[in-house]
């Protein structure tokens, strides 16, 4: 069969849906697939048919930090926010057009397309031109749930939910609007997400239950159709790991500091506050440095800091994960069990941040709040006992990544030989 993948964003965006295409690859199908500019050769390594499309990832990512960092901490800025808004949304709709052209020649002739959620509107309206089923890959609940609000009563957690959603489609029905029309489609008259799910597309939910309990009971009605596959990660090796897990080797269990692809703003002051908050606690750090240039900062021996690394290697190895919160990093920490401190900057980390904070097997914070105070008293609370013991009981409820991979290609088989459900 052949298989069109398409999805835009950073490498944490990209890597669920290439864990997929992989598996897909080694089955034997057609797989092509598309991914930003500067993400190609990352996802060559699963999919060797793999082209770029829209602008290159790193382009939004300051602005990214930037706008979700004015929501949780100043959100009266209102003109701070719009414009940190569109230089996200501005490169994204200027492509729009683009890189739907580029999916049409991709997918003519496909038995499937298969987005993630940063394109699945997009991609939806090239499934509907085409009349071929459509999948879509949700690293988190992002469908209408009490689970991800739960501090609301469920009713009003469901319609938050829904109406920031329908919010979001109303930002970018222009430009949907005008691809709709070159692909001589109708205007929308609802939500990209209400219309995906309502023509019966498949919602691979690419985390496990036990993330979110009770939400697999509350989707009950929608069990075939959002299936929970696990993290999907592909665990590639890095030059790095022998040299990683040689000073680890020499040494007591360090503390693991990342912060994801996007950099963080004072890469010397971040240094310092971690070098400072771990002579405090008597322990070492293994600084995951990714799109962060940390070259310039000074640090003691206690620190050691590495471009790339091995999650899946480096993590049962350390004492407690201090990251950002993202879809991948947090469940490869679960995997461990080892306890997280989770310092989050966008509304999806937050969630994986409410996440651990609910089963108990770590805290979170707003990543702009952080001090090297907060920071002691954080890492002292997760190194406890009880949070160690939770963590290591949860890591026996996470599917291992070759599981969650060939259970999503499955899901896709399956559903690209039924062809398009129309509801």
């Amino acid at each position: 069969m052949k298989f069109v993948l398409a999805t835009w964003g950073s490498r944490g965006d990209i890597e669920p849906t290439a864990a997929v295409g992989r598996e897909l690859v080694r089955r034997g199908h057609e797989v092509s697939m598309a991914v930003p500019p500067d993400l190609i050769e990352f996802s060559k390594a699963a999919v060797p048919d793999t082209v770029g499309f829209g602008p290159n990832s790193r382009s939004i990512l300051d602005a990214h930090r930037d706008y979700w960092t004015c929501f949780f901490s100043t959100p009266w800025r209102l003109r701070q926010m719009a414009r940190a808004r569109r230089e996200i949304s501005g490169p994204l709709f200027q492509g729009w057009q683009d890189m739907s052209a580029t999916l049409m020649s991709l997918a003519d002739g496909a038995d499937l397309i298969f987005s993630g959620i940063n394109f699945e509107d997009a991609a939806a309206n090239v499934a509907e031109h085409f009349d071929i089923p459509l999948a879509t890959l949700h690293y988190f609940p992002l469908r209408p749930n009490s689970r991800v609000l739960s501090f609301l009563p469920a009713p009003l957690s469901r319609a938050v939910v829904r109406a920031f959603w329908w919010m979001s489609w109303r930002g970018t029905k222009k430009v949907e609007d005008t691809q709709r029309r070159e692909l001589g489609l109708p205007k929308a008259e609802h939500s990209a997400p209400r219309r995906i799910t309502e023509r019966g597309s498949l919602e691979i939910q690419a985390y496990d239950e036990a993330c979110f309990p009770g939400l697999a009971g509350e989707w009950a009605q929608f069990d075939q159709q959002r299936p929970f596959v696990g993290t999907l990660t592909l665990e590639l090796g890095a030059d790095t790991d022998d040299e990683v897990l040689s000073w680890i080797a020499a040494g007591t269990a360090p503390i693991f500091f990342g912060f994801g692809s996007i950099p963080v703003e004072s890469p010397a002051d971040t240094i310092a506050m971690i070098d400072s908050a771990c002579a405090r606690l008597g322990t070492r750090a293994l600084v995951g440095a990714a799109n962060t240039d940390f070259s310039d900062a000074p640090h003691s021996e206690r620190v050691k800091v590495v471009g790339l690394m091995n999650y899946a290697t480096v993590f049962p190895a350390c004492r407690a994960i201090v990251h950002h919160g993202g879809s991948s990093t947090t469940p490869i920490a679960m995997r461990a069990g080892v306890p997280q401190l989770i310092l989050f900057w966008d509304l999806v980390h937050a969630i994986y941040g409410g996440a651990v904070k609910r089963l108990k097997v770590g805290v979170a914070r707003r990543f702009s709040t952080v001090t090297e105070e907060t920071l002691v008293a954080d890492l002292s609370a997760v190194l406890a006992p009880e949070y160690v013991a939770r963590a290591r009981e949860l890591a026996t409820r996470i599917t291992e990544p070759a599981k969650s991979a060939a259970a999503a290609a499955d899901r896709l088989e399956d559903f690209a030989r039924r062809g398009p459900v129309t509801r």
